[in-house]
């Protein structure tokens, strides 16, 4: 089947940057499927544009298989799947393994099975693509967030590893962002640490990722590799 008319997956997509790169893919004709944890706007919004939308919980097991067949009642087929569901807890004592667990089958068992699950449904496309959202920080690791920076380092492997395991038939690629957007009750004195943390110092919206995941799309010579957008972090 061709790739135009297969639609993609964009897991995560009620808000922010997930938000816009689905309603950016819809401006440009492509049929699109998202799923959301929570009722928000942005839901509503993807709704009126002719997306599917599939409520999600990524957080056991249970949920992820749930969400696969819920998928699979609606389309046989898929042109790609972008992984971009993703939590953001700090462990506090008492509670860290269960942030662990949660942050490890958000970020790494949720792509992981679905990834496995929908193999079939992306063979029928031609092209076909897996791009799994990660973050920068793995470069660094986090002392405050350990458990999301390190699913976010395993999400990291599983692109290699998928990659390897799918080729040639589907393209398996990540992108590593640092600092796309601010949240509305960010201070000046914040905001003004961390742009000086990149070497460009801005702070670019969400446009940055849909354009490196447009060109993942587009490119059928790029696979196995993660795409950093970071503003140049690493030089500072």
């Amino acid at each position: 089947m061709s790739g135009a008319t297969a639609p993609i997956l964009i897991t995560g997509a009620s808000q922010r940057v997930g938000l816009h790169c689905a309603l950016r893919l819809l401006d440009a004709g492509q049929p699109l499927i998202v799923s959301y944890r929570s009722e928000r706007e942005g839901v509503r919004l993807l709704r009126e544009r002719g997306a599917i939308t599939l409520a999600a919980d990524f957080a056991s097991e249970a949920g992820i298989l749930g969400f696969i067949a819920s998928l699979k009642a609606h389309t046989d087929c898929l042109r790609a799947i972008v992984h971009n569901a993703s939590d953001w807890e700090t462990e506090t004592p008492g509670n860290e393994a269960q942030v662990f667990q949660r942050m490890v089958s958000v970020h790494m068992l949720a792509p992981y099975l679905i990834n496995l699950h929908c193999e079939p449904l992306l063979r029928r496309s031609t092209p076909a693509d897996i791009i799994h959202i990660g973050d920068d920080v793995v470069r660094t690791g986090s002392a405050k967030r350990p458990a999301y920076c390190a699913s976010k380092a395993g999400l990291d492997s599983l692109t290699l590893s998928f990659a390897a395991r799918f080729a040639p038939a589907i393209k398996v690629n990540g992108i590593a962002p640092a600092l796309i957007l601010f949240n509305p009750g960010d201070d000046a004195a914040y905001r003004a640490k961390r742009l000086a943390e990149s070497a460009l110092g801005i702070e670019p919206g969400a446009e940055v990722i849909y354009q490196s995941l447009r060109y993942l799309l587009d490119n059928p010579y790029v696979t196995g590799t993660t795409l950093a957008v970071n503003g140049g972090r690493h030089l500072v």
